[in-house]
């Protein structure tokens, strides 16, 4: 895992190849902590790569990058990431006559690069985002792994165009417009992330996952998507063997990504994820596998007692620990690493894991996608039920009574809210219905929270998804649109910051693509059966795994941020909400929801976590003008 820059100029202004040097190790020691072993410079004319390296495979100085392909072809990459499948691709290229210095992942992308032009993205399985300079075409391809699992960021100006793995390394180039762009905020204060390809900033955009973008010479940026996630083709498979080619297909994508020149260890929550991750390494290794695991005091967040079952059944050296409210004091360090609003406070816990487990080893692997795959959130289960309901003759008429009548009687009572909650969107399509439950602020809330005349025009992003994926089943519509937004956009951005802050790499045996291929082909009463989430990993891996852990409910990585806002951390929160400009939003607004959540009347916890984020994150752009 590594991080890369890299600045392309046409005009005349490449002459001052000195100065783009300079800011290119500026845009690279800004990511220092992705590659703390080595670092990289190489220019031509047109062209400056920059690169930090965190060295897994081939630790000798042959894997140092910027990568040159050494032949009258001068070819030149930076690449973030693994190609798990190198190896074989490797034999096929020396088959047909392309020789290697390197054992390295890097030398094999840059020769199939030889071979098969763009297309060779459609050949890697792994994560990565890498670019590559082709010299004699002036040409450079940028391009990003299938799921979104590595970053990329660029910014067109004044005829350059510059790259780089995270926002803080772009905005080396003192003469990048520091404008904020309101219209991705607004989407921010809805899904507490900013969906691809905008940024917290207007001059900086994401390459979107799935995407390789090429500019040349004379020519606009031209971006395309390179892969689509198939979901009406189905296979026939019976229950037993789907379950049979499960276990193959998760145990092999476990094996690749146990491959590593340095020490490799796990994740563990105690979920279903996580401990067949776990359970798949102990029985493929030839030692205890190193596992890693973070909890709370507040028993309602706190999954210790599930990790230590697993740990104990397949033997790990397992380490914990428990996080305090304290550990709010990284947040301004964290935000610097963020480089633009995300409000998953989930990324707290992840911070502190990376940390302890970069104290014993490089490699982590990861349960994420598990969810998205194989219908693991209670919310599908949901969609399916509110549907049926909205279908029916009369249904949405009765489920808005319903709702009315529960109105008031939720507070404190969990099962009722939820109950509440779905009866509420039953009545609305599943354009409308599914963007709600996955937002911080709905449309109304932010008519409100806003100053007069300063809502930027509304985004209906998550509604254009479920729209394109109507007519599966309702579940799978939501497990496809979460495979493309709150997946790539939150919980794999989250995993990147975290672990890279501490040069960890994370790898997610369950993103692997063949995998999500194979769980798409899968009729849903097969991954979902009944009331039962995660039906077919619990029949695949069962025998692996404790018994309590199998029949317990989802409990996700939360944070009791809600208790600690009337607690230790009230003084912060009011500080940064009360005592600071507030700019385009409705003080009285912002003081309510904090005020009803500090007495108890409401849980304000996340929308008061979005606007703290956005609040520091405004902050910290201001000071960098």
């Amino acid at each position: 895992m590594c991080g890369i820059a890299g600045v392309v100029s046409f005009t005349d202004q490449i002459n001052d190849e000195g100065s783009r040097l300079v800011m290119v190790r500026q845009m690279t020691n800004a990511q220092y902590h992705r590659g703390p072993d080595d670092e990289g410079l190489w220019q031509d004319p047109y062209c400056t790569l920059g690169h930090r390296r965190l060295s897994i495979i081939d630790l000798t100085p042959s894997g140092r990058q910027p990568m040159s392909s050494a032949d009258e072809d001068d070819l030149h990459i930076v690449f973030n990431g693994e190609i798990y499948n190198f190896q074989e691709l490797r034999r096929g290229l020396e088959a047909e006559g392309y020789r290697f210095r390197t054992r390295t992942d890097t030398e094999v992308v840059l020769r199939a690069y030889q071979k098969w032009g763009d297309a060779c993205t459609d050949r890697l399985r792994g994560m990565f985002a890498l670019a590559i300079w082709d010299a004699p075409r002036r040409r450079l391809l940028l391009a990003r792994d299938r799921l979104g699992k590595k970053p990329l960021y660029y910014a067109e100006h004044n005829g350059t165009l510059s790259f780089a793995s995270e926002i803080q390394g772009l905005l080396k180039n003192p003469a990048l417009p520091r404008e904020i762009d309101y219209a991705a905020i607004d989407q921010y204060l809805s899904y507490g992330y900013i969906p691809s390809p905008k940024s917290g900033l207007a001059a900086i955009r994401k390459l979107p996952p799935a995407h390789r973008a090429v500019w040349e010479a004379g020519r606009p940026l031209l971006i395309e998507r390179y892969w689509t996630l198939p979901l009406h083709s189905k296979s026939a498979l019976s229950e037993e063997e789907a379950a049979e080619r499960l276990q193959w297909e998760m145990a092999e994508a476990v094996r690749i990504r146990m491959v590593s020149d340095v020490p490799v260890g796990a994740f563990l929550s105690g979920g279903i994820d996580s401990s067949i991750v776990v359970a798949l390494m102990a029985s493929q290794a030839g030692r205890p596998v190193k596992t890693f695991s973070i909890g709370f005091h507040d028993a309602k967040f706190n999954e210790l007692d599930h990790a230590r079952r697993v740990a104990e059944r397949w033997q790990t050296d397992h380490l914990e620990m428990i996080i305090e409210p304290d550990a709010l004091q990284i947040l301004p360090q964290l935000i610097g690493h963020l480089g633009e609003p995300f409000a998953d406070v989930s990324i707290i816990p992840t911070w502190y894991l990376a940390r302890m487990t970069r104290a014993h080893v490089t490699v982590a692997l990861t349960g994420d996608g598990g969810d998205e795959s194989f219908a693991g959130y209670e919310r599908y289960l949901a969609n399916q039920y509110a549907e049926l309901l909205h279908q029916t003759p009369g249904g949405r008429r009765l489920s808005t009574l319903l709702a009315r009548c529960l109105a008031g009687f939720t507070d404190g009572y969990p099962a009722l809210a939820q109950l509440h909650r779905l009866l509420q969107q039953s009545a609305r399509p599943m354009t409308d219905r599914y963007p709600r439950w996955m937002t911080y602020f709905t449309l109304e809330q932010k008519r409100e929270l806003y100053r007069e005349g300063a809502m930027p025009q509304p985004d209906d992003y998550l509604g254009r998804l479920v729209a394109a994926h109507q007519g599966l089943d309702p579940a799978e519509t939501a497990m496809a649109v979460d495979l493309l937004s709150y997946l790539p956009e939150d919980l794999l951005v989250k995993v990147d910051i975290a672990t890279m802050a501490h040069g960890l790499e994370a790898r997610s045996p369950f993103l692997d693509h063949q995998l999500v291929e194979f769980a798409a082909s899968l009729p849903i009463n097969i991954r979902m059966k009944g009331r039962t989430p995660k039906y077919l990993l619990k029949k695949a891996f069962g025998h692996l795994l404790p018994r309590e852990n199998l029949s317990r409910s989802k409990m996700g990585f939360g944070v009791p941020v809600g208790e600690w806002f009337r607690g230790p951390l009230k003084q912060l929160i009011e500080g940064i909400l009360l005592d600071t400009p507030l700019r385009v939003f409705n003080r009285v607004t912002v003081e309510r929801y904090l005020k009803d959540h500090l007495r108890g009347y409401r849980d304000h916890a996340f929308q008061l976590w979005n606007l703290l984020i956005l609040e520091q994150w405004l902050k910290s752009i201001q000071e960098q003008k």
